[in-house]
């Protein structure tokens, strides 16, 4: 009797369909886009914030991190991934049932057809169960709505945040995924967004500025001063987010195939150039390199491979990496301080320029120097190339170009009336005594154990650094020896 092998089907829970390497690979890639919000990006808020600041950040992530969870599964997920309601919009319904979560993995909206009605490409059917991709897209949804978080930080309400989570995870989100992902008109029109450069980036970037706007700005005194309470934390959150890339863009393909590796190959190539260009601006104009400014460019050398990452050439996501180094850099350091309209609006970590800037460069870049065989490997419609390549290459970058307005546009009207709607019921601005005092009003937690900026001294409270107001008198001086406190 034949002994069962570890690729052998093993009824129920191993049906013929199932693939174990691709599920592996997906529950890791799933686990390492988790691992960049939670604790990637709450460590990377708590720590870039002034310290006044450090919870209320950190909460901020982690509040999205769950609520959109909740919501994805009892509602989002197969409003951005199940059957049409409309051409940019899904048919919302619950993914909780067994028979639904242990079924093969399909995505019903992404069959491809010819103009004759012959099938182009079929639906996309990853080899494994339908939990595995509902996890995995989560993932991608909730740092979305974290990214966004950093354009509020420091003054939003923290009721008007949690009411918001979930409304533009709704009304904006689900739009996009399913226009862009799901089967919409963009994916069948041929649009170009291999892992979300439109659906995560743009959309953050432009949702994040909008909220920016209508919230209102932080006190003067933050604007005018604001530094990191924890660089070396800071760069603990930010290693783990891009470490945590390899599955952001690795997974896309929804397999462990040769998209992949070249992916996740190109990826660290981007961030890696990107950070080098952006720190050698730095020392350039400004005589010395920053450890904000290369987190920076990281951020927008992720961002910009994004879009692109499994359809370009490894020389191509060098050439994305030195425009997203250098472009963002440009529009933050020079463009946004001259710009009296960008300067209306306080954008806390930047997030306009880190995201949406270098989300729409990778868009349309990808509509240049998406290479044709990579494309015919992942695509559905056959033939798609960038304009460098000839062909129908200079159509594949008008339609990122129309792709990136839709986004725009569907991103800035939608926030806007969720913010309006919510601002009947509540302000989305702290009030003025909370924006003084920062994490012990709004929180009545602190992120350190000494008293500093932004915190009401309370002597009965927080006594001295040496557990206690006052000591003893010693020995040789019967006078009393006062407790010291450090103002940070």
């Amino acid at each position: 009797m034949a002994t069962p092998g570890p690729y052998d089907p093993h009824l129920p829970a191993v049906p013929d369909w199932l693939s174990k390497g691709d599920n592996a690979w997906q529950l890791t890639a799933a686990a390492l886009v988790g691992l960049q919000s939670m604790p990637g990006l709450v460590i990377l808020y708590a720590s870039i914030v002034k310290k006044k600041w450090a919870v209320n950040s950190a909460f901020m992530a982690l509040y999205a991190f769950a609520a959109v969870l909740i919501c994805w599964v009892l509602l989002c997920y197969r409003m951005a991934f199940g059957d049409k309601l409309l051409p940019f919009w899904g048919k919302g319904a619950p993914a909780l049932g067994q028979k639904y979560l242990a079924r093969q993995a399909i995505l019903p909206e992404t069959i491809h057809r010819y103009g004759n009605g012959t099938v182009e490409s079929p639906a996309n059917m990853p080899f494994y169960p339908m939990a595995t991709l509902v996890y995995y897209q989560f993932t991608f949804a909730a740092i979305t709505m974290i990214l966004l978080a950093g354009s509020v930080l420091g003054r939003m309400n923290i009721r008007a945040w949690m009411a918001f989570v979930p409304l533009w995870l709704v009304f904006s989100y689900t739009v996009g995924a399913f226009s862009l992902w799901g089967g919409g008109f963009l994916y069948h029109w041929g649009v170009i967004d291999y892992s979300g450069g439109y659906v995560i980036h743009l959309s953050s970037g432009i949702a994040g500025f909008t909220a920016a706007y209508w919230v209102g700005p932080r006190l003067k005194s933050d604007r005018e001063r604001f530094p990191p309470n924890n660089v070396l934390l800071m760069l603990a959150g930010a290693g783990l987010l891009w470490m945590g890339w390899s599955g952001f863009n690795g997974g896309a393909p929804y397999a462990a195939n040769i998209t992949a590796s070249v992916a996740v190959l190109n990826t660290n190539i981007c961030a890696a150039t990107s950070l080098l260009v952006w720190t050698t601006l730095d020392v350039v104009f400004f005589g010395r390199p920053s450890v904000i400014g290369a987190i920076q460019g990281m951020m927008t050398g992720l961002a910009c491979i994004t879009p692109g990452a499994g359809v370009v050439q490894s020389w191509a996501a060098i050439v994305m990496g030195m425009v997203s180094g250098s472009v963002p850099w440009f529009t933050m350091m020079i463009l946004h301080k001259k710009s009296i309209w960008l300067q209306k609006v306080d954008d806390t970590l930047g997030v306009f320029h880190t995201h949406a800037v270098a989300g729409l460069l990778g868009g349309l870049m990808t509509g240049l120097l998406a290479e044709p065989a990579l494309c015919n490997m992942v695509l559905p419609v056959t033939g798609s190339r960038g304009a460098f390549y000839g062909g129908n290459g200079g159509k594949q970058f008008l339609k990122q170009l129309v792709a990136a307005l839709f986004v725009i546009g569907w991103n800035l009207v939608s926030t806007t009336i969720i913010l309006l709607i919510i601002r009947i019921f509540m302000p989305l601005r702290m009030p003025e005594h909370e924006l003084m005092i920062g994490d012990d009003a709004v929180h009545g937690e602190e992120a350190y154990a000494l008293w500093g900026d932004g915190e009401k001294y309370d002597p009965n409270r927080h006594g001295s650094i040496f557990g206690a107001a006052e000591t003893t008198p010693n020995d040789y001086n019967h006078s009393t020896a006062r407790g010291v406190t450090i103002n940070l």
